[in-house]
């Protein structure tokens, strides 16, 4: 991956990167902020160790696993605070499955684009283009066809919170769990997404809130489609 470490502007796209970027980008959602690799065998081998729930967590959990699957389109405006203190705003838009375009404001020059299987990265000001695999991201997640939270196969619940007005899922993968943890936050009655957290390996807490949400919107293809700038020129769309 290109973006530097040590460059406090690149910090802010860490929740992305660290559940995407594993591949070099996203060892960076998404080793920044997500899922870095294990840093030795023992960490490795170690499975993610599932929360403990009751017959009404699990209905709460059915409910948003049904809830999450019923989303097709989301477009909203984000903001996206670390605890390390760095700040961000943009405009996201979801169209599932397999499509997402995360887009933020200047002076952060950044566009994230998921096109089924690839997700590309692309910093503007350094006209530098980076591909991972949708999978390996948080957006991988999201964008399934099917998301199961039943299934600990590849993602393992490991914590549950509830109060009188939200819901709090906390998901690490099953093979992997110290690379870091996604937590998903939901208004309740009715059930809405309204944030989520990527905590990485180092304890690097990112968080992202969803502000005026619309579903169902009939979304324009081209928002899911990435040019090459240093192919085809500029993109008037960013």
């Amino acid at each position: 991956m290109a973006i530097m470490a040590n460059d406090p502007r690149r910090k802010t796209c860490r929740w992305w990167t660290a559940l995407g970027c594993a591949a070099g980008l996203l060892t960076a959602i998404l080793t920044a902020a997500g899922f870095a690799p294990a840093t030795n065998a023992t960490a490795a081998e170690e499975r993610a160790v599932a929360a403990v729930l009751n017959d009404g967590d699990r209905e709460d959990l059915n409910r948003i696993e049904s809830y999450l699957n019923g989303i097709n389109t989301l477009q909203a405006r984000f903001l996206q605070v670390s605890s390390t203190g760095e700040y961000a705003e943009g405009d996201v838009y979801l169209d599932r499955p397999g499509r997402m375009r995360i887009e933020y404001d200047p002076p952060v020059p950044i566009l994230i684009v998921a096109m089924g299987r690839s997700l590309v990265y692309y910093d503007k000001e350094l006209e530098q283009v980076s591909w991972v695999r949708t999978s390996s991201t948080p957006a991988g997640f999201l964008l399934r066809e099917n998301i199961s939270l039943n299934d600990q196969e590849e993602v393992t619940v490991t914590g549950f919170e509830r109060d009188a007005s939200a819901l709090r899922v906390t998901l690490a993968r099953t093979e992997d769990p110290f690379e870091g943890e996604l937590t998903l936050v939901f208004a309740d009655k009715p059930l809405v997404l309204k944030k989520w957290i990527v905590t990485d390996a180092q304890g690097v807490a990112t968080s992202v809130a969803l502000q005026g949400t619309k579903f169902g919107l009939e979304l324009d293809r081209k928002l899911f489609e990435f040019r090459d700038p240093s192919i085809f020129g500029p993109d008037e769309r960013g």
